[in-house]
């Protein structure tokens, strides 16, 4: 027990480290997941050995509770109601994906297991074994890596709705594919032969595993269902998720001992259709989502670090033609299936030219089966593990550039535009016509804006005396945007509907790079979907509280904001200026009634000093008197 809280301490310190070096993955494209599966074979035994070898083996419960999760969540996405639309495409692609992938693979590597190492000295049914596990490997895709893709690329529309489809669905089905052939290869390797009490049991395995994972479905919604904590829920449902393995070995151990029959029911299973109850059939889906959001980046940590660790380098040197050979075979047998799914499924050329593009990716589900199969079969398991392990990682540094392409390549991307740069005007364009956006357009008139109110309203004749710019648009569409030259407007304010200001926002967001987006928002519920397109956003039944609550703490700051000293103001300012970029703010000759608040660089705020360089780009908040507010942003700016 010493030993093993050692190893866990240990291997905390590793993860944090890991999580670190994969923001760095990020920064050059490519999945986090690598990041984290190198980290862990940095730390391995095979090249830092800060992970021994005895350590990845007590830590195996890691392994158990995180492959666990990834079952649950990859449940989670089953959602019936948003695949009911594409049901036809999915049902035939999924039979392309699964079935063709799988019989071709199966056929391939029997042709060449003469010359896979660990193949060769065996005779033709234990090949055949490994062959078929190989296959069912082959056919799992990473559904966690395809949501990421898609919210990263804001895509929707048919393909990306049959993608998700198919890539969840197939991962079902592969849990149900892996129990089959795993039981095979069990028979197989042990030398048992073949009888119809083994066919019944295997099936009899297959139903009571649903009807567990149905079980569990039920408790987890129960715990969903209490007033504890989100990360109490988070702690209950991973020990749950810890529990159905621990039931699943423990069933398997005294099943052995007592009849001499391994009675084995699938825990990756169970808990796929326990994520899939839960969120079709429980009242608390949103609780059991906001759990796995809130739990998801620490279980991947964890897993992918250790399987990483768990990579043995001398095995993958030796067998590295091999991992290459497997991924080609992987990548031509799906590029069959998703002409044949296409095919049969009617779906148009253009959907399925490219249709095996978004299945290339492999992750959680994938690598839990190979640890699977290299814990039970110990004469080729690690081996199998190793290549396997190697193939998967390939498919997670091309697949996704594969999708995003495919994505773009069919139009149902909808990525943010590039950022217009400043052009020497500050302008902004208020859409909605009302008393607030006329107050708005003035103060931002006195402050030297140049302002256009867009309004949909027939009648604006009360509004004829306010000498302001009001423009009657008919819609809010791209042509109507370019008319009003929003694609030039530094800002853009939408007081109107939620509905309306959403798609002034998603316009602004997709193909006006507009600097800054503010959106009144009428109903909380909403807020979440502007945020995701970088809104700012204002809540008006909290925005007074909150003002009142700044004036009694820190009445001189929310005075600032305010504009209530007519000869002090606060003001963003972009840095544009050459000969300003590398200067550390000691440096600035800045007048002595100006001070710098914060500086915001790619998107997150940098704490400033006096040593702190500013770049190009950098937009800095300064508050000081007008008059010395002008000359700093003539200096910072070209």
């Amino acid at each position: 027990m010493t030993e093993i809280i050692i190893f866990i301490i240990s291997f905390l310190f590793i993860a944090l480290a890991s999580k670190q070096i994969s923001s760095f993955f990020v920064k050059v494209k490519l999945p986090q997941i690598t990041g984290f599966l190198f980290a862990g074979i940095i730390a391995g035994p095979f090249i830092l050995n800060l992970v021994k070898k005895d350590a990845i083996v007590n830590l195996d419960f890691v392994n158990h509770t995180s492959l666990a999760f990834i079952a649950f969540s990859a449940g989670a996405e089953l959602y019936l109601k948003e695949l009911r639309s594409r049901y036809k495409s999915i049902s035939w692609m999924t039979f392309g994906q699964l079935m063709v992938t799988f019989v071709l693979s199966t056929i391939i590597i029997l042709f060449i297991a003469d010359y896979i190492p660990f193949m060769r000295n065996f005779n033709f049914w234990i090949k055949f074994s490994i062959a078929i596990l190989l296959a069912t490997i082959f056919v799992a895709r990473s559904p966690a890596s395809a949501i990421a893709i898609i919210k990263e690329m804001r895509a929707k529309g048919p393909f990306t709705q049959t993608a998700m489809g198919v890539t969840v669905v197939i991962d079902v089905l592969v849990i149900i594919l892996f129990t089959i052939t795993f039981s095979i290869a069990k028979v197989i390797v042990s030398g048992h032969e073949f009888n119809l009490l083994i066919e019944v049991m295997l099936f009899v395995e297959l139903i009571l595993s649903v009807v567990f994972g149905l079980l569990f479905g039920k408790i987890i919604s129960f715990l969903m269902s209490t007033n504890f904590s989100s990360k109490i829920k988070m702690f209950l449902v991973l020990i749950v998720g810890y529990l159905i393995f621990f039931f699943s070995h423990q069933l398997k151990h005294y099943s052995l001992e007592l009849t001499n029959f391994e009675f084995y029911l699938e825990p990756l299973l169970i808990c796929i259709i326990a994520g899939f109850y839960v969120i079709n059939y429980s009242k608390n889906k949103e609780e059991f989502l906001q759990v796995i959001k809130d739990a998801e980046i620490a279980i991947y940590v964890a897993f992918f670090t250790l399987t990483g660790a768990s990579v043995s380098i001398d095995v993958f040197l030796e067998s590295w033609l091999i991992a290459f050979v497997f991924f080609f075979i992987r990548l031509v047998t799906m590029i069959v299936g998703s002409y044949v799914g296409g095919k049969l499924g009617g779906d148009p050329y253009k959907l399925w030219k490219f249709g095996w593009m978004p299945y290339v990716t492999q992750a959680g589900v994938g690598l839990g089966l190979v640890m699977v199969v290299a814990s039970e079969f110990k004469a080729w398991g690690t081996e199998f593990a190793t290549v396997l392990i190697s193939v998967i990682v390939i498919n997670q540094i091309v697949g996704p550039p594969f999708f995003k392409w495919v994505l773009n390549w069919v139009g149902e991307s909808h990525t943010k535009a590039d950022s217009q740069k400043f052009e020497g005007t500050r302008d902004a364009i208020i859409f909605g016509l009302e008393d607030q956006s006329t107050a708005l357009a003035r103060q931002l008139i006195n402050h030297n804006w140049k302002v256009k109110i867009a309004t949909r309203r027939k009648d604006i004749s009360q509004y004829a005396e306010s000498k302001l710019n009001i423009i009657q648009i008919k819609d809010f569409s791209f042509e109507t945007m370019k008319s009003l030259k929003a694609d030039k407007s530094e800002a853009i304010i939408s007081l109107n509907s939620d509905k309306e200001n959403y798609e002034v926002c998603e316009m602004a967001y997709e193909y006006l790079g507009t600097k800054d987006i503010v959106v009144r928002l009428n109903d909380r519920n909403n807020f979440d979907k502007f945020h995701e397109l970088g809104a700012l956003i204002v809540e008006p039944s909290t925005a007074i509280v909150s003002l009142l609550d700044h004036l009694v703490r820190s009445p001189v700051a929310a005075s600032l904001l305010l504009g209530t000293d007519k000869n002090q103001d606060t003001i963003d300012i972009e840095i544009t200026n050459k000969n300003i970029h590398g200067l550390a703010l000691r440096e600035l000759q800045l007048p002595c009634d100006v001070l710098i608040l914060s500086i915001k660089r790619d998107k997150n705020v940098v704490l400033s000093h006096g040593y702190t360089r500013l770049r190009i780009g950098d937009i800095v908040t300064i508050v000081g008197s007008n008059e010395s507010l002008d000359k700093v942003m003539l200096r910072f700016e070209k």
